[in-house]
């Protein structure tokens, strides 16, 4: 089987592909407490990607996963959507934010499912600044890649459906 293509990214183009993906899949494993086996995860939904590449998310300030980022600010965020082959890793800092300004900024309606409103003194804003990221995802979109799965299936020869590559943000 082809391996797929290396396309490393920098810059606006890295952050593109990481707000694209990221936004496209929400959803991702917030992974605490790396020095320690096994690490702490949990499933945690995405607020946005801002303009320099940082992931936004609306947390307990009583959570172990608060406690654990003050302990230690290294995280690791892992994406996927397997239904349209998108995987994110990321690995950076988080910083932890409770004032209203940020809060109001961040607040979505679904939040609260998990607070008495925006006014709640348990919520806090995460912020992650990305130091490493990388992505696996279609060359060529969905569609594509599925007639492409066939094709090969089919005819017995190889594909060539799949990008991967590094983000310097």
């Amino acid at each position: 089987m082809k391996m797929g293509d290396q396309q490393n990214l920098s810059s606006q183009e890295a952050i593109a592909k990481l707000k694209t993906l990221a936004e496209d899949i929400k959803m991702c494993m917030f992974c605490t407490d790396l020095t320690t086996t096994p690490f702490a995860t949990r499933p945690m939904g995405l607020q946005q990607v801002d303009e320099q590449g940082n992931l936004w998310f609306i947390s307990s300030a009583s959570s172990n996963k608060n406690a654990e980022i003050k302990a230690d600010e290294k995280v690791q965020l892992l994406f996927a959507k397997p239904s349209d082959s998108h995987y994110l890793s990321i690995y950076g800092d988080a910083f932890i934010y409770t004032d209203r300004n940020t809060i109001e900024e961040m607040w979505t309606p679904m939040a609260n499912a998990w607070f008495d409103g925006k006014e709640d003194p348990d919520v806090t804003v995460i912020r992650i600044s990305p130091s490493e990221a990388y992505y696996w995802d279609t060359k060529y979109g969905k569609m594509v890649s599925m007639l492409k799965i066939a094709a090969a299936a089919v005819t017995g020869k190889t594909m060539d459906g799949g990008v991967e590559g590094s983000l310097n943000v």
